[in-house]
């Protein structure tokens, strides 16, 4: 039975794995920010979780043109139709950067909204300028995105590992000259850290750009051949899979700081330790990104095929490689909860040991939510590789909003159970969507919706 699924088990971990460290490195990269910015300042560090929070979110709402073409592309493969990969990915990138330019004035004017938003008038006017200068790498950010999502495709993820995890050192290397002004350059403070963004982000798509170009396989796509001609179809095709995706991922993250703000009712101490505990189950929660994103590949290589079979076979060995790495992560998560929290704080500061207490208490209801967490991101990639992105946005906003966070409030507030509540109501969410979105895929798998030929962007 097992010599069934391991060309499946090594096709997904060829794929996934790199896709892992590119998200890891990817935060990584927002870590080593955080912590140079909060070197320089208290006031600049502040403005910098604002603003960067203010600009995922308008990278969420982007990103789905990026990652909802990737299914698209892996479909056309399967079938060995060049035009429509060439057509899709480049109506992808033309909708990304257009997308970017539509947000720069929000981007420009962040001040007042963040001062509605009841931030003070210091935070928002650094904030503002942080985000002045990091708006120019929206674009440069959501174009990489895409062209990752074509190498992906292509079963090319290692370079894209590579690209992320170099962009760490020079990110670094950029903040300090630009934050402290080292090497005879103006000392920026906040502003720094955004140039530093920019500039690696370019670095890192000219790097894409130019593997792209070279890269021997693809080369008969002629990615960027008449690249300044539109192509309305395919632009709507791409349009229609990926506007819902940035909707559920909005939806998504938007579960996560509601529950930063409801936490903060509660107490300093508890969001404290609330936020540490979120920042680790983060890191797990890239593997099963990672393996999404590999699901989105190999359930949409099956779609071109036709191939019932061998994408029942392929969403198996995704469940099931997901379900060991959770499983790892829970033992992980109960057996070390204490140490991972403390790593967070210094050992001198007195609220430590309150904070320590509650954030492995936190870990546990973690523990509580792994399995759930990652069923419903790979659902999500199981869907997104059949190119279905509409219900499941709905599925998504209905489970996190209309279930989740009422029930949250409800446990935390009403039945007074305290943060505690609050993850319980996360991981009600979580499973809510899990068990939608997974019954959604093989309905739709048992009915052959998800296998018949459909027509070409």
């Amino acid at each position: 039975m097992f010599g069934r699924y391991a060309p499946h088990v090594a096709a997904t971990l060829s794929l996934g794995l790199p896709l892992i460290g590119s998200h890891i490195a990817r935060m990584a990269i927002g870590v080593a920010d955080t912590v140079m910015v909060g070197w320089y300042g208290i006031a600049e560090l502040a403005a910098l979780v604002i603003a960067t929070s203010f600009f995922h979110l308008m990278f969420f709402l982007g990103m789905g043109f990026g990652i909802g073409v990737m299914g698209v592309i892996a479909t056309a493969l399967a079938r060995g139709d060049e035009t429509e990969v060439r057509r899709a990915t480049r109506m992808a990138l033309w909708l990304s950067v257009g997308f970017s330019l539509l947000l720069m004035p929000v981007m420009w004017h962040a001040e007042p909204i963040l001062l509605a938003l009841g931030q003070t008038p210091l935070t928002a006017q650094l904030a503002q300028d942080y985000l002045r200068i990091a708006g120019w790498g929206l674009s440069l950010g959501l174009a990489g995105l895409t062209l990752n999502s074509y190498l992906a495709a292509l079963e090319r993820p290692q370079v894209i590992m590579w690209i992320t995890l170099a962009g760490l050192p020079v990110n670094a290397a950029l903040n300090w000259v630009f934050i402290f002004g080292n090497l005879g350059a103006p000392e920026l403070g906040v502003r720094g850290a955004a140039i530093a963004s920019v500039m690696t982000q370019f670095i890192q798509l000219v790097l894409l750009v130019l593997y792209v170009n070279w890269l021997p396989m693809a080369r008969k796509y002629n990615l960027f051949q008449r690249f300044w001609k539109p192509d309305w179809q395919a632009m709507w095709q791409v349009a229609r899979i990926g506007w819902p995706i940035g909707v559920t991922t909005v939806a998504e993250g938007g579960l996560f700081v509601a529950s930063n703000i409801m936490m903060g009712w509660i107490g300093t101490q508890e969001l404290a330790a609330h936020g540490i505990a979120l920042q680790i189950t983060s890191i797990t929660f890239m593997v099963h990104l990672g393996l999404s994103n590999a699901a989105t590949v190999r359930v949409g290589q099956a779609k071109g095929r036709n191939d019932a079979l061998w994408m029942r076979d392929a969403a198996v060995t995704v469940i099931a490689i997901s379900t060991a790495f959770a499983v790892i992560a829970i033992a992980i998560y109960l057996l070390f909860a204490p140490q991972l929290v403390s790593l967070y704080l210094s050992p001198d500061d007195p609220e430590a040991p309150a904070i320590i207490a509650l954030g492995a208490y936190l870990l546990a209801y973690a523990a509580l939510f792994q399995f759930t967490d990652a069923m419903q991101v790979i659902a999500l990639g199981f869907l997104r590789g059949v190119h279905d992105t509409r219900v499941p946005m709905w599925i998504a906003g209905f489970s996190y909003w209309v279930v989740g966070l009422p029930v949250a409030y409800v446990l935390a507030f009403t039945l007074q159970i305290g943060p505690a509540g609050l993850w319980l109501g996360l991981c009600v969410g979580l499973t809510v969507a899990a068990i939608l979105l997974m019954m959604r895929f093989w309905r739709g798998l048992a009915r052959g919706d998800w296998t018949a030929p459909t027509p070409a962007v």
